[in-house]
Formats: structure tokens, sequence, C-alpha cells
């Protein structure tokens, strides 16, 4: 893998916008399979896989970055795949005990994790007033989630899912982040969504669910999963994040319970309530803030990152 630090042929924030856009249909086509939430997560993952192997057609230099992984490398992706796995476990399992809203809120609040993260493994640090939008955006979450955690019961374990799913996916970018500097984003990509291919199968087959005998109806959601928000959310973003750091991915993504929620109210008839729509603008307010204050470099190096952990990520050849 080698070093770049060629600049990106698009805006990144661009870039991010429109995959934040496609991420936000994910709870949607999750809520709309009767599927079980382990089989979903495969299904997603295994169609991405699929979706993106014909492109191998076009770049095949991936074959041969691929080949010269070292075992580090590989070993980064394997940990990549385990987290974004676990991510999309947790996450599609909450969406049984709370609503969309409430789930995508919390699974949403990864720059509360992003911010540590960044801190203790790059050591990145926030403008006061970036920070202060960032702040305000989770406020915004709270505010949107704020009828579910009156509820207790189903709908808490709910949220204590959603929340473990911010967790995980959070490691996720983390790791990207790191490894991104030196492998392209379409064999990291292809890589990682292999792995996590491999891993949600051999989780199913350990618990017993049935790989097949699932509905045409089905199928098609797990084909616009792939599509949507995976091919056009996470691999996009994946891309995105040579140039921004995980803490402002994460930021962007806690636009998505704004386009969720009004996807659910046209989509699945879910009101929209006065709290959402006021979480909602907080949250809008709070992006602009933090992306104002907090503009990365136009590098090929993580905003925030030191030279130190630069030198570190060039061992991984």
């Amino acid at each position: 893998m080698q070093q770049t630090s060629d600049k990106p042929v698009i805006s990144p924030y661009l870039v991010l916008i429109f995959a934040v856009l496609a991420i936000s249909t994910s709870a949607i086509f999750v809520k709309l399979s009767d599927a079980p939430a382990p089989i979903i997560a495969t299904y997603r993952l295994v169609f991405s896989v699929v979706l993106t192997l014909p492109l191998l057609y076009w770049n095949r230099g991936a074959w041969k970055e691929i080949g010269r992984m070292s075992k580090k490398a590989w070993g980064l992706c394997i940990l990549s795949g385990a987290f974004l796995a676990s991510h999309f476990l947790l996450w599609f399992e909450s969406l049984n005990y709370t609503s969309v809203a409430s789930s995508t809120v919390l699974v949403t609040l990864q720059p509360l994790f992003a911010f540590v993260g960044g801190y203790f493994f790059f050591q990145e640090r926030i403008r006061p007033l970036a920070l202060l939008g960032g702040i305000a955006a989770i406020i915004g979450s709270f505010v949107i989630a704020w009828g579910d955690f009156q509820i207790g019961g189903m709908a808490l374990l709910g949220d204590i899912l959603a929340l473990l799913g911010a967790v995980t996916v959070t490691g996720y970018w983390l790791v990207g982040q790191f490894i991104r500097q030196h492998l392209s984003s379409f064999s990291y990509t292809l890589v990682v969504y292999s792995v996590t291919s491999l891993l949600l199968i051999g989780y199913d087959l350990a618990l017993g669910y049935p790989l097949v005998g699932y509905s045409a109806e089905n199928w098609g959601w797990f084909f616009c999963l792939a599509l949507f928000p995976t091919l056009l959310g996470h691999s996009l973003l994946n891309w995105v994040i040579k140039w921004m750091n995980t803490t402002t991915i994460s930021m962007g993504i806690l636009g998505e319970p704004v386009g969720t929620a009004i996807l659910a109210y046209i989509i699945l008839g879910e009101t929209v309530t006065l709290p959402q729509w006021i979480g909602g603008l907080i949250i809008l307010g709070g992006i602009y803030l933090f992306i104002r204050f907090n503009q990365p470099s136009a590098k090929g190096v993580s905003p925030g990152e030191p030279a130190s952990a630069t030198e570190t990520t060039q061992k991984l050849t």
C-alpha cells in the first residue's frame, strides 16, 4: 500500500451530503422487511459484494493492491469488518423494539465516541465553536427521540442496542481513517464488505437462521439496502474518509435522522412530531457550525492526524 497525497476530484463535502441522504433510506428498508435482523444484515453485505465485484473489470489494479496487503493490513480490515458486522446486527435488531426515529438517532450518536477515539488515536483537537455545534447537534438528537425515552420496557432495550451500534460503527470509521491513507477506497471497501459478509453468514449458521426461503419482496429490500445506503452511502464515506476524519463524518451522519424521519412519514406513515421538527433544525444548525469552524485541510491525511500516526501507518506495508 502506497501512501498518496492526491487531491479529491470532487468536494468531499458534496459527497458527504449525498452519502448521508442515501444512508437515510436504511432504516426504512429494514422496517419494510420482515426477515430476521441478522439475515437482513447478511444479505445487505452479500449483495453489496456481488454488485461491487463486476467493477473489478475496470479496476484491475485492485487485485494487485489486495495481493500486496500485509498481515497487519489484513488484520485491520478483519477488525473493521467485525465492527461493521456488529453494528448492523445491533442496529437492525434495535428496530424490532423501538421506533425508526429513536433507533436512528441513537445509532448516529457516533460523535460522542468519535471525539474520544479521535483524541486518543489521532491526537485530534476540535475548535471551541465546532465543539459547540457538535454538542448542539447531539442535543437535537435527544430532542427528536424524547418521546421514546419516556417509554420503558422493550423500547428501552431497542435504545440500548442502537447505542451499542453507535459504538461499533465508530470503531469501523476509526479503523478506516487509519488504513485508508494507504489503501484505495475500492480495495478497502471490497475487502471489508467481503469480511463482513463471511462473519454475518457464520453468525447466521451458528444461530440456525435459514439463508433461503424468504419472499420476493424481502429479496427486493435486501437489494435496496445494498444499493442505496451501502454502495451509495457507506462506500462513498469510505472514499471521503481519506480527506475527512471520523469525527467530521460522524457529525455529517447526524443528519440521517432528519432524512429518515421524513421518509418514515412518507413511506411508513409514522407521525413526525413537533420535537422531531425542532430537534431536526437543531441538528442541522449544529452540523453547520461544526463543519464551518472545523474545516479540514485538503490533504491526503485526515485532519488532526499527527506525523507520528502517519509514520505508524507506513509500517502496514
